[in-house]
């Protein structure tokens, strides 16, 4: 095993050397995206994880010489950039929306049978979906403008905002977790609760895909710029 991958290392950091070792923090449920400065023996401790065993997963995830994995740690402060804007905050805004006309009808149509659960997911999403518009807003017309001047002065403030929004948003995915019995369905469940389990599950990947990057790689650079 690379001596790098060891339990002393920072979660975030580890992500960041292997992006495929997320497949394994998701799968223990390990925070690499807002709580990616904690050490992985820290970690493992605290959730009663192995962390030899987990360092051995994360050794099966080292890709082969013929797998390419961009390290988005060596490209330029742009290019992640542009890279955010595109992968994530674009089929975000359409996702946000699609999900919310699928939580909507699963209310008016499964209300009556799990009114508590249904209702309570609706309104963590209908907040979390507000949540995310007016962050990425902020980001595209405050933030990522300065880190692109390269202006370092005042930096400070937006990037503390934004890495406050983001642990909001990881609550709020977490509480969505939690509701759902980790996405287990209810049985007898029709296309429409797949749809909607699979969908807010996905989303869930993709935003801690999305925070990682911000607060382990370009917040810091932009910091120390």
């Amino acid at each position: 095993m690379d001596p790098n991958f060891n339990a002393d290392r920072p979660i975030g950091q580890l992500a960041i050397q292997n992006p495929l070792a997320t497949r394994v923090f998701a799968r223990h449920h390990i925070d690499y995206y807002c709580g990616g400065g904690r050490t992985l023996g820290e970690v493992c401790r605290e959730k009663g994880l192995d962390v030899d065993r987990v360092l051995r997963e994360i050794e099966t995830q080292i890709p082969g010489p013929r797998i390419a994995l961009t390290r988005w740690d060596h490209e330029t402060q742009a290019t992640l950039i542009d890279h955010i804007l595109t992968k994530f905050h674009a089929p975000l805004r359409e996702e946000l929306a699609r999900l919310e006309v699928i939580a909507r009808e699963a209310v008016r149509l499964h209300g009556d049978t799990d009114p508590g659960r249904l209702a309570a997911l609706l309104s963590i999403y209908l907040g979390l979906k507000t949540e995310l518009r007016n962050h990425m807003l902020r980001e595209e017309t405050i933030l990522f403008p300065m880190i692109l001047s390269g202006e370092s002065a005042g930096v400070e403030v937006p990037i503390a905002l934004m890495i406050r929004e983001h642990a909001d948003v990881a609550n709020a995915l977490r509480d969505l977790r939690a509701l759902t019995g980790n996405y287990a369905l209810p049985e007898a469940a029709g296309n429409l609760l797949r749809a909607l389990w699979f969908g807010l599950e996905e989303l869930e990947t993709d935003l801690h895909e999305h925070i990682h990057l911000e607060n382990n790689i370009l917040f810091p650079r932009a910091l120390d710029a």
